[in-house]
């Protein structure tokens, strides 16, 4: 039986540095993380030195650990080989790409066949969901207090638990006849949001869904185009008649704001937001776009017209049973800051503009 109290209970775990272990369908892998843990830790979780270093296959090909075909899906499992010279400070150099340029690696290093895979590939989407480094040591002797399963981690991210925790009128600068409305489930830290912007009026509604974004919509930031795109989205909502801006939790692509400052540090070193993302071990774009599909279907909406240069928004929402009439285009200036940021979303990520 599933539990999605497990899995907050292993991202808190996480977090603190503290092994978990995770029971698949092929074997259990006991984890810990290496961000967060310390050489003490793994010396009392691997006190043998054997436990190999659990990577994301995109991680594993910026260190020509992985084969194209692994390659080609960047958040699959791959195993390194622990050498006498894989201790705590090599890992960590192997879990992250900011040291690239700064840390020589000892090496070489050896990728192994991955025997607990369902349990190796659910760990990775657990550091994704936990908002930390997506590598840890992995063992199959270390015996944990904390077992969950790769189900618990599905239902702790499952759209359908969603429900609608509370409502309010909120005038908005630029829509003055606003009401908010929070949606949570149990186990979630923070909430989503939906914006319903003027009063239905028997035609489907104009609907945003926007990612969070703190440093776009809050800080001002000019690497990306996200605080314009928010402001210009109530105001086409206020325009159109009625509609609805979802403001989902899903920070820097769903991968969290630690992440995504990362990736920021890494396109100063000249990597694109692709290129830096698969290059942090996640994939190019971790967000799951069927809670929008669930808000819409609380607040009654099975049919909208979408404000979105992206297609896979509109796939998304279809696969969650929500008909997009229309696809209307979001555009908005660039700047010298943002310019390829703009055209790699156009290149690489098929957003249409």
């Amino acid at each position: 039986m599933t539990d999605p109290r497990r899995t907050a209970s292993a991202i808190d775990a996480l977090r603190r540095g503290w092994p978990i272990a995770i029971a698949g369908d092929d074997g259990t892998l006991a984890l810990l993380p290496i961000e967060t843990a310390d050489p003490e830790r793994l010396a009392a979780f691997d006190p043998a030195g054997a436990a190999p270093v659990l990577l994301t296959a995109g991680r594993a090909a910026t260190l020509k650990l992985a084969n194209q075909r692994e390659a080609a899906a960047p958040d699959s499992p791959v195993l390194v080989e622990r050498a006498p010279w894989l201790d705590f400070a090599a890992a960590t150099a192997l879990a992250d790409p900011q040291f690239d340029l700064q840390t020589p690696m000892k090496g070489p290093f050896r990728a192994i066949p991955v025997e607990a895979r369902h349990a190796a590939a659910a760990a990775l989407r657990l550091a994704r969901v936990g908002g930390v480094l997506p590598a840890f040591f992995a063992s199959t002797e270390a015996r944990v207090d904390l077992t969950l399963t790769p189900g618990d981690i599905d239902a702790h991210e499952d759209a359908a638990r969603l429900t609608i925790a509370t409502r309010a009128r909120l005038p908005v600068f630029g829509a003055e006849n606003t009401e908010i409305v929070a949606f949570r489930t149990p186990e979630m830290p923070g909430e989503h949001v939906a914006l319903i912007i003027g009063s239905p009026n028997g035609q489907p509604p104009l609907v945003r869904l926007h990612s969070e974004c703190l440093t776009g919509d809050v800080l001002g930031s000019l690497k990306c185009d996200c605080g314009p795109q928010l402001h210009a989205a109530i105001e086409a909502i206020e325009k159109s008649g009625w509609g609805i801006l979802l403001y989902l939790r899903q920070e820097g692509r769903g991968i969290g704001l630690i992440n995504k400052l990362r990736a920021y540090a890494l396109q100063d070193q000249g990597f694109d937001t692709v290129d830096a993302n698969t290059r942090l071990g996640f994939a190019v774009d971790s967000r799951n776009f069927a809670v929008a599909g669930r808000m819409l279907e609380l607040l009654g909406q099975r049919s909208v017209r979408l404000l979105t240069n992206n297609p896979e928004k509109v796939a998304q929402l279809e696969a969650a049973g929500i008909k997009v009439i229309e696809r209307v285009p979001h555009i908005q200036p660039s700047n010298p800051f943002n310019e390829r940021y703009l055209a790699t979303k156009r290149d690489r990520t098929g957003h249409q503009f």
